[in-house]
């Protein structure tokens, strides 16, 4: 086993004229990890094989169909960057398709964290062992099956930081690489967007330089920036998405008190009016709510209800706060909590049919993209089979918290690889709550860094460990 200057170890290189059987024979320790991901690949066949078509959800799944059709940025709460994909497969006109490709990102996540912890000198197990739950958590395979942008927001965050940390100093042309993918994240899903600041604070810490800072700079910042602008073209100011003020808004809907918050005039029209719902991001959607009550529609609002929840959040910062604690640790529960109460956690294959609802976006969705668009059903005997997969809660939210737990130990002092995707994965679990809600689907970007970072972490403190046993010390955690 050979080390980096960095630290990061890297397996021997073949001699040269090594034949087939001698790369047959360094790839032996692969085994085990390639009779896992075969597995994994199996079960997303029986996944397509199980449903009639892929999942389409009203109304997210079809105004990103519409826009990818009429391609054009969405004042509402989409960005563009998922309906690039669904462009690029609308020659095909099949939804099926568009699974079957996310399906594939799937599979792509776990093998970029397998080949970035073997990078990384962990042994088969430990790295086969982190790529389980992004394999076979019913949640994320669900999540594939479905027209939503959540997939394509997973594979380019781990794709970016696997090529962050490939090398232990990464090329500046690694790290520009790593600034478009999380441009492209950022397209994906406003959320992501912050990770470039994260990641350039990460370079600044470890003194990676100036080029390496500017590398991630320009190529993270110029593709937001064009889009930015071509948003500005449409709606006339320069922004991602139209819908930030209205989730805030949402937000703060749970604790505002406008006797405390003393809004201008202009603002408390957006007070609470007594209408109450059970999560916050119902709020967006309540006919009474009193954004909802305002003439030209939710998002015409935009700034005006940011204005608010900004005020908000500064007259009652303690409300704020303790809010967004209780709906985040919703995501340890041993048993999935229904956030709302009208949505059913992931975690198991559902048997049955569900016809879509009657709008004319989807008649139109239908015409434009996949003239064979219908309601999904099961599909016999292959959804029994699905049916009858169980993976228990504690794999999902407790396991969360253990792997959070683990990955902020490792985090702890210098030059710690466990660092970066830890504070990505927390990052990308409280983002969500702090702007709008809790939702089992937003928890699922942070699983996979979460799960880079608690390897690291596990093995960063056993060589630590035998290191001070090693020299007769008693061990301890230092940086």
């Amino acid at each position: 086993m050979l080390i980096s200057p960095g630290g990061v170890r890297t397996l021997p290189a073949l001699p040269e004229g090594s034949g087939p059987r001698d790369r047959l024979r360094a790839l032996g320790g692969h085994r085990p990890f390639v009779v896992v991901i075969v597995l994994a690949a199996g079960l997303r066949v029986l996944v397509m094989l199980g449903y009639d078509t892929a999942q389409l959800y009203w109304y997210d799944s079809f105004t990103y169909l519409n826009t990818a059709v009429h391609l054009a940025p969405s004042g509402a709460f989409h960005p563009a960057g998922y309906p690039f994909l669904l462009r690029l497969l609308l020659p095909f006109h099949s939804v099926e398709l568009v699974a079957g490709v996310q399906h594939a990102m799937g599979l792509g996540t776990g093998l970029m964290i397998y080949l970035v912890l073997r990078r990384h000198s962990l042994p088969w197990w430990g790295a086969t062992l982190a790529t389980l739950p992004v394999l076979f958590n019913p949640a994320f395979l669900r999540l594939e099956h479905a027209v939503l942008s959540d997939t394509q927001l997973i594979f380019l965050i781990t794709g970016a930081l696997t090529v962050l940390m490939w090398r232990a100093v990464p090329s500046a042309r690694a790290v520009a690489v790593t600034g478009l993918l999380l441009a492209l994240a950022g397209l994906t899903r406003t959320v992501a967007v912050p990770l470039l600041g994260l990641v350039l604070l990460h370079l600044l810490l470890r003194r990676a330089g100036r080029r390496r800072v500017v590398a991630l700079a320009v190529a993270g910042l110029l593709p937001l920036a064009a889009y930015g602008t071509w948003y500005q073209q449409h709606h006339g100011r320069f922004a991602l998405s139209g819908s930030d003020g209205v989730a805030l808004w949402a937000r703060t809907m749970t604790f505002a008190d406008c006797s405390v918050i003393r809004p201008p005039a202009r603002e408390a029209v957006l007070c609470p009016n007594g209408t109450v719902v059970d999560a916050a991001s119902e709020y967006v959607w309540a006919p009474g709510a009193s954004l909802n009550r305002l003439p030209g529609g939710r998002f015409a609002h935009n700034d005006l209800a940011r204005s608010f929840a900004l005020r908000a959040i500064a007259a009652q910062p303690l409300d704020y706060l303790r809010e967004v604690a209780r709906d985040t640790a919703l995501t340890f529960a041993p048993t999935p909590v229904r956030h709302p109460l009208r949505v059913s956690p992931a975690l198991t294959f559902p048997v049955g049919s569900w016809p879509l609802p009657a709008f004319p976006l989807i008649d139109q969705v239908r015409r434009e993209y996949d003239g064979d668009i219908r309601g999904m059903s099961s599909v016999e005997p292959y959804g029994s089979l699905l049916g009858s997969y169980a993976y228990p809660g504690v794999l999902h939210g407790p396991l969360l918290g253990a792997l959070l737990l683990l990955g902020g130990l490792g985090a702890v002092g210098r030059r710690r690889p466990a660092l970066l995707p830890w504070a990505a994965a927390v990052f990308l679990l409280l983002a969500p709550v702090a702007v709008l809600d809790f939702d089992h689907r937003y928890v699922l970007p942070s699983i996979p860094l979460a799960c880079l970072a608690a390897a690291l972490a596990v093995a960063g403190l056993s060589r630590r460990a035998r290191a001070c046993a090693a020299a007769g010390r008693p061990g301890r955690h230092g940086p």
